[in-house]
């Protein structure tokens, strides 16, 4: 099966934000109700103040006091609808913010089929944090919108009732400024996307770095790095000035159009103001209101850019995701917030292994090369090596095998189809080291028995000729060993990978070229502990060293994704030209 880019899904930002919304509908209508009621008050401060200058204007002092004391208290309750309005958003932010994380998280870990991430690790943490981040902030658009909306009709209603020409000359540019945003939609969305793809190249290039340190440090290529990186994040900042640049001037001319507004204001009502019929009480009223009227039109224009930032969220999720429906990344599930979670669910009950079957197995990547209808067999207590050069397609063989990657095929388990191999091989039924085993930055005891018995940790250790280490180590096993296994060596990185396969105690053991970070001593101690250990073992192995092939039941050669012969060693040293090659290869070498 050919790994093929999946298509774009089809989805509507609005439908995925109303889904997000209706997960706590309760809380979501109380905070519009507060938001709208403190967006809406500064209405009433304007009213207070236009009542204020006109009772001074006639004289009437009690009107002027009365004027005051509604001022100061529609100032004070704002204040208190602030302060409850602000304690239900925190809750309704995170809440839905843990909710689009938990979804993301959980198809990942959980959906049926092998699945690979479309882009880097480094591009699913930025879908993770700032991606889902717009996903918030759109939600405070939404929050604030109904207050903000009702603002600018009441607003817009009091000035017209004052002065309909007046009303219609300021606030015409503030509308125009709203098409504009609308017109210009598209290339904030452009830049949007730019920036996040080029902040993804850059924190993608630091873990590759982090990654390479000794290479870098061996080939002495520190200034070629640091160029590379200048460079990337030369490009970083472009994008993100552009983004930026675009929206603050948006909102710099939104603002700007306040002082213009309050200019018309006095030019346009200046006969009026001599004549007496606009008051300087109704000139207070407008310079109020226009500067929160412009800013509501900026909001407004914001959050039509914010639509489409979104947008570009969604689709960035979706991408991560793969084969998800759009309705997944909203689904409603209880957060637990506020009660103990639920237990882990039970590790797949222990089924003894008879024998495990592939048919057809077939595994394409985009560049054509994998592997192609390749048939195996593994019973109980064999010790099957697949052999052959770099690129044949041993480890592509393994993963598809094991459902790391998409593949087309039948496998059996004692005879029974595996339909998903992803969720099927795990413990206790299968346990893997690969190629390239990554460890976590934790002491080496968690690193090692990760959820498992404290009772097979020992049997782990010496099974794995791990134990002899751990006693030469600072703190022995509650050495911390670094990000990926950093402050240890490449053959105790794959060891302790090894000792964790082992702490699972699985009826098949699969392993990816585990010896090729041992020396000759250090593997061969492992096989043969392994092959004493109490119970019959039943592995799966990618080697091309003698010490594997030596203790093979079976051995399968594999070139250019195909199995080109299978059998013992000395069958194939006698038929085999490829085998005779590759054990020549590994040839000791001897003074």
């Amino acid at each position: 099966m050919t790994v093929t880019p999946r298509a774009k899904p089809e989805f509507s930002t609005l439908r995925l934000m109303g889904g997000l919304f209706s997960y706590r509908r309760g809380l979501f209508v109380v905070n519009l109700v507060l938001w709208g009621a403190f967006h809406t008050v500064p209405v009433a401060f304007a009213y207070a103040a236009k009542v204020l200058f006109d009772r001074l204007r006639l004289g009437d002092l009690t009107g002027a006091w009365i004027a005051l004391a509604a001022f100061g208290l529609a100032r004070l309750a704002r204040f208190g609808v602030f302060s409850a309005a602000f304690t239900l958003w925190i809750d309704l932010w995170y809440r839905l913010d843990a909710l689009v994380r938990r979804n993301l998280l959980s198809h990942l870990l959980t959906a049926p089929r092998a699945r690979r991430l479309p882009d880097t690790p480094a591009e699913a943490v930025s879908r993770f944090r700032d991606d889902v981040n717009e996903v918030a902030q759109y939600t405070e658009f939404f929050t604030d919108g109904s207050g903000i909306l009702l603002y600018a009709l009441v607003s817009f209603a009091l000035m017209w009732s004052i002065d309909p020409l007046i009303t219609v000359v300021v606030c015409a540019p503030l509308l125009l400024m709203v098409i504009l945003v609308r017109f210009l939609s598209n290339t904030i969305r452009a830049y949007r996307r730019r920036s996040r793809e080029a902040t993804a190249r850059v924190t993608d290039f630091v873990g590759e770095a982090f990654a390479a340190v000794s290479t870098v440090k061996l080939a002495a290529r520190e200034p070629m790095m640091v160029a590379h990186l200048e460079r990337l994040g030369e490009t970083r900042r472009h994008a993100a000035l552009r983004d930026v640049l675009l929206t603050e001037l948006i909102r710099s001319v939104n603002t700007n159009m306040v002082s213009v507004a309050t200019g018309m204001v006095l030019l346009l009502a200046a006969s009026s103001i001599r004549a007496g019929s606009f008051t300087v009480g109704d000139f207070v009223l407008f310079a109020t209101l226009l500067p929160r009227l412009a800013n509501s039109m900026t909001f407004f224009g914001g959050m039509l850019a914010q639509h489409r930032r979104t947008g570009v969220s969604f689709e960035r999720m979706l991408r991560l995701l793969g084969d998800a429906k759009p309705g997944q990344i909203v689904e409603h599930h209880d957060l637990h917030l506020s009660s103990e979670p639920p237990a882990a669910p039970p590790p797949p009950a222990r089924e003894e292994l008879r024998e495990l079957r592939a048919e057809g197995l077939t595994a394409l990547h985009e560049s054509g090369r994998g592997v192609r209808d390749v048939d195996l067999v593994v019973r109980r207590g064999e010790f099957v090596v697949i052999t052959g050069r770099i690129g044949s397609g041993k480890t592509t063989l393994l993963r598809a095998l094991l459902g790391l990657l998409p593949s087309g095929g039948r496998i059996t388990w004692n005879g029974r189809a595996v339909e998903d191999p992803a969720s099927f091989f795990v413990p206790p039924r299968s346990a893997y080291t690969s190629q390239l085993p990554q460890l976590f930055s934790e002491t080496l005891r968690e690193n090692v028995l990760q959820g498992a018995h404290e009772g097979r940790l020992q049997r782990a250790l010496d099974l794995s000729v791990l134990a002899p280490d751990v006693t030469q180590l600072d703190r022995g096993l509650e050495t911390v060993v670094g990000a990926r296994g950093v402050k240890l060596s490449g053959g105790q990185v794959s060891r302790a990978a090894a000792a964790r396969m082992f702490a699972r105690d699985a009826e098949l053991l699969v392993f990816d070229d585990l010896s090729s970070a041992l020396d000759a001593q250090t593997e061969r101690l492992l096989w043969e502990g392994l092959a004493e250990d109490a119970g019959e073992r039943t592995c799966l192995v990618v080697s091309h060293r003698r010490a594997a092939l030596l203790r093979a039941d079976r051995i399968l050669v594999l070139s250019e994704g195909r199995v080109v012969d299978q059998g013992r060693l000395g069958e194939l040293l006698e038929r085999s030209p490829e085998m005779r090659e590759l054990w020549a290869e590994d040839e000791p070498v001897t003074d």
